[in-house]
Formats: structure tokens, C-alpha cells, sequence
């Protein structure tokens, strides 16, 4: 992954994603419920737009260490929901890959001493807000610890989706260190039902964390059941132990850009549905986007944010930042639709019978083994 190997340096932009978004949003970052009004009820599944609560949580910067690999990370988190939930509805977790730690680009030490923590879990509020409204539970995590003390530690990031889930447990049961802020959501999360998506060096992340192999290694009363790999980098290592990523019990959804300038190679995720043709049991999808690079997906990546810069290999005719997040959200929207919801219809869009809107892409389809 060319500059993600050593010192990160690629991300999205903000300015036009109102063109993006139908989505009314609420920002509550004292309460976990908004004041005012009670809207309509909303299930998981609704399609049209509803208000959105955001909630913040922050644990530390050194709440979460590692034991395996020895990374230390912030557990914090962004949420999304629906201000108004009936029954359970499932969660996503987004994970974002590695960028500058700290907003000064010259820190090399963990918690921040120059600067403060990098805000890049905070580049995906455009693709929270949208699932949200269509009625699902949405955190994404902060990991600019691991960043800066275990950048190439792919189980840590897995690691740390795992503690997340556990707190997510407990909140579900009434307790825990989220309690105080999310305590409208106890009773309401069906973590039966988890989709998550990591982008960049995330996407091995979520990859490793929905593995075959360390599948074990899940919260007690959590199930993984769509994982979404975004631009993500593919590194076997040893090299052809395709293990720790090997991933047969989960469905699988690929996001890729063909001018991806922030990894080796740009449709090297392709290889997490070679990996598994004529094994996987749950079925395994990918998606070419034609001109999408590999920053503008998370708005903190993206000029005119700070350090973010245009990583596209193809000059001239790379997507706009708003192109790329609609076409992320839709096909978000028709992954999780089909594998946390069990909307059938949203396999038109996986397979391409039914092709995304405002861009040019191509679809790949891994069936699932016959039993």
C-alpha cells in the first residue's frame, strides 16, 4: 500500500455532501435522546428519510490496550440512530484505516502531545446519517491509537471492533461504561444481527475480525452477519496464508476504486472473493467503482481538510467526494439491506442487475457452495 506503509497520508471531503444527504439530523452530544417532539416510530427497513440522533462517547485515549499485539487506542465512537425505535434493530460498526494519529503531522507519540487525536472516525457521517434513517443502530470507532503504536497490527483493529461490541453487550443488559449516554438504546439493539465496515487498512480489519479463524474471538451474544471491506488492503502474511482473513460463514462486500492511489493495488480486495470461490457458504460480492479513489470515501481525508490530498490515479477523471459517498451509500444500503434485513430485492443491486446510480461500475458475484 504505497504511502500507507509508512507515513499515512491520504482522506475525503465534507463540502458537498448536502448533495448527498435527504436525511434531517439532530446532534445531541449531552443526552442519548433528543428533546422535543417525538416523531413517528421508525423499524429497521423503513426507506423513507426520518430525523437522526447523533451521540458521542469517549472513554479515553488509552481505554483500550491490546494484549496480542500491545496497541493502545481510544475508545470512542459516533452515533447515529433513529430518534425513535420500535423493537431491535441491528447495529454497523465503521472503522476507519490509518491517516495521520494527531492533527499535528509531526507527533510520533500516543495519547497526542502536539495537536489533539485525529477526528477520522468522524469522516463517515454522511454514510451513518443515511443508514440511520433508514432504521439501523450506527457507530463509528475511533482508532487513531493503533495508527500510532501498531499501524500494521490487523488483529488489534479487529480487536478493538470486538471491544466496542462488547460494550455494546453490556449496554444491551443494562450496564457498562456506555450506559450514561446511550441508555435510550438498552433493549433496542439486536447485536444478533451486526454488519460492520472498515476502510483501508480497517478492511483487512473487519476482515480479520469476521474470519473463519478468529470468528471465536466475537462477544458472547454477538453475531456477525455482512462485512463490508472499503478500499481495503489485502497483505498475506505469511505470504499465502490467506487464514487469518479467510472469511466463509459471513457475506462479504467489497468496495473498490479502479484510480485507488492509497494502496498497492487498486482492486486488490478482489482477492477476498479469490480466496474463497467454491468454499464460501454465505456468498462473497465486489464492486468496481470507475474513477473512485481511495481518500474521498471519509471526509476528513479529503481537501480542503487539513493533510488531506487527492490520492487518484487518474487525474481528470477522478469521482467528486459527493459522487462516491451516493455510491457507497447505495450499495451499503443494498449489503446490509440484504444480509441484516432479508430484503431480497436488494440482491439486484449486488449482482448488477440493478446498477448504482450516477456512476460507472462493475459487479462480481462468488455464489455460496451448494450444501
Amino acid at each position: 500500500m504505497t504511502n500507507l506503509l509508512a507515513r499515512p497520508r491520504r482522506l475525503i471531503l465534507i463540502g458537498s455532501l448536502a448533495t448527498v444527504l435527504a436525511v434531517a439530523v439532530t446532534v445531541d452530544a449531552s443526552r442519548p435522546a433528543a428533546a422535543g417532539r417525538p416523531p413517528a416510530s421508525v423499524a429497521a427497513g423503513t426507506t423513507t428519510a426520518q430525523k437522526v440522533v447523533t451521540t458521542t462517547y469517549d472513554l479515553g485515549d488509552k481505554a483500550f490496550r491490546d494484549r496480542e499485539t500491545g496497541a493502545v487506542s481510544e475508545i470512542r465512537g459516533v452515533v447515529f440512530r433513529p430518534r425513535t425505535i420500535r423493537g431491535k434493530v441491528p447495529l454497523i460498526v465503521l472503522e476507519h484505516g490509518t491517516w495521520y494519529a494527531c492533527t499535528n503531522a509531526d507527533e510520533t507519540k500516543w495519547p497526542c502531545r502536539k495537536g489533539r487525536a485525529d477526528p477520522s472516525y468522524r469522516g463517515y457521517d454522511y454514510l451513518g446519517e443515511q443508514l440511520a434513517a433508514q432504521g439501523y443502530v450506527v457507530v463509528s470507532i475511533g482508532s487513531s491509537g493503533i495508527n500510532q503504536t501498531a499501524a500494521s497490527e490487523y488483529g488489534a483493529r479487529a480487536a478493538l471492533i470486538n471491544h466496542h461490541l462488547k460494550l455494546w453487550k453490556q449496554l444491551q443488559d443494562g450496564t457498562g461504561a456506555l450506559r450514561p449516554r446511550l441508555a435510550g438504546l438498552t433493549g433496542h439493539v439486536d447485536l444478533r444481527r451486526v454488519g460492520t465496515m472498515g476502510h483501508s487498512r480497517a478492511g483487512k480489519g473487519v476482515m480479520w475480525q469476521a474470519s473463519d479463524k478468529h470468528r471465536h474471538q466475537w462477544p458472547k451474544g454477538v453475531t456477525v452477519k455482512a462485512v463490508l471491506p472499503l478500499a481495503p488492503v489485502k497483505f498475506d502474511w505469511p505470504r499465502g496464508d490467506i487464514s487469518d482473513t479467510f472469511t466463509t460463514r459471513v457475506p462479504v462486500g467489497v468496495v473498490m476504486g479502479s484510480c485507488d492511489g492509497g494502496i498497492s493495488q487498486s482492486l486488490e480486495g478482489q482477492g477476498y472473493l479469490d480466496d474463497v470461490k467454491g468454499k464460501t457458504r454465505a456468498g462473497a460480492y465486489s464492486v468496481v467503482l470507475e474513477g473512485a479513489n481511495h481518500n474521498f470515501y471519509n471526509t476528513r481525508w479529503t481537501p480542503p481538510t487539513p493533510l488531506a490530498y487527492d490520492d487518484s490515479t487518474c487525474p481528470g477523471r477522478t469521482l467528486t467526494p459527493a459522487t462516491q459517498h451516493s455510491a457507497l451509500v447505495q450499495y451499503a444500503t443494498a449489503f446490509y439491506g440484504r444480509f441484516l434485513l432479508g430484503k431480497r430485492s436488494d440482491q439486484a443491486t449486488l449482482n448488477g442487475d440493478k446498477p448504482l446510480k450516477g456512476v460507472t461500475s462493475k459487479t462480481r458475484t462468488v455464489d455460496p457452495v451448494k450444501p
